[in-house]
């Protein structure tokens, strides 16, 4: 007897299970097993039974016994010989020993405890590859929350000198609009640079994508299933991207948001295989 599982992603948690015809009624507690140990994915389990197991035994059939035994007196007088009939010989004889296809109660109650041990046994081996497998996505979701982090510092770090930009840009534009026809007084043009470095400020959404990487930290250290979590906060890492994106149109930083979604990318990627 052996039992298979296979798990694929998947958002929630979803059973298929496949037992032999004699023992389906077990299909609710092989399901409710699979929920004890797994809280996300797509799970097949199987269980097989190795083709002794589906007898209940060899079962004595004393009536052909009886009747071979008639038969072969009669044919060894028939045919003027001395019957040497025993007990082996007539044993050996096809039917008298008749391999039963209906197993006791004792031997079903047996063999039904043995299908759930081996499910416990293929779902702790599952449960051991996926702690090994947890270990490795661990180390790729840290790499790639650690670029988030360094391209965040870069566009935080970007952000005065964007400011200065467009207000230069900003100067020469008023300037070629007037061409000395009229001049804008400094604090007009403060109140300008002022607006714009409001509208171009992502300081907010930088803020929150900080907050949401150091609770991922925690998340990722945290006992039991974190999965759908990850999920939840990684949709939020892309919208504070996106807004960066939207805000702010200079190139360095609209290069740095590109890198940020791919890095993004790789973590709502990985994220699908956790539990």
């Amino acid at each position: 007897m052996s039992a298979e599982v296979r798990t694929v992603n998947h958002k929630h948690l979803q059973i298929k299970v496949r037992l032999p015809g004699e023992f389906l009624e077990l299909e609710g507690e092989v399901e409710a097993l699979v929920k004890r140990r797994l809280d996300r994915g797509s799970v097949s389990l199987g269980v097989h039974l190795a083709e002794s197991l589906r007898s209940g035994g060899p079962e004595l059939q004393p009536a052909v016994a009886a009747r071979l035994k008639r038969d072969l007196l009669k044919l060894a007088k028939d045919l003027g010989l001395e019957p040497q009939l025993s007990l082996d010989t007539l044993a050996r004889l096809p039917g008298v020993v008749a391999v039963s296809h209906q197993p006791t109660a004792r031997a079903h109650e047996r063999e039904r405890k043995a299908v759930l041990k081996v499910v416990e046994q293929a779902l702790s081996a599952l449960e051991s590859m996926r702690e090994a497998e947890g270990l490795a996505l661990a180390k790729d979701l840290a790499v790639h929350r650690k670029e988030l982090a360094r391209l965040a510092r870069a566009i935080l770090k970007r952000m005065p000198q964007v400011v200065k930009d467009h207000q230069a840009a900003l100067t020469r534009r008023v300037e070629e609009l007037l061409a000395g026809r009229a001049t804008l007084s400094p604090g007009d043009l403060a109140r300008e640079v002022a607006l714009l470095a409001d509208k171009v400020d992502v300081s907010e959404e930088l803020a929150r994508l900080e907050s949401h990487l150091s609770q991922f930290d925690a998340i990722l250290g945290r006992a039991g299933p974190v999965g759908r979590t990850l999920d939840f906060l990684v949709q939020e890492l892309l919208r504070e991207a996106n807004t960066i994106g939207s805000k702010c149109t200079d190139a360095a930083v609209a290069h740095a948001v590109v890198e940020m979604k791919t890095a993004i990318e790789r973590l709502r990627e990985q994220v699908q295989n956790v539990e």
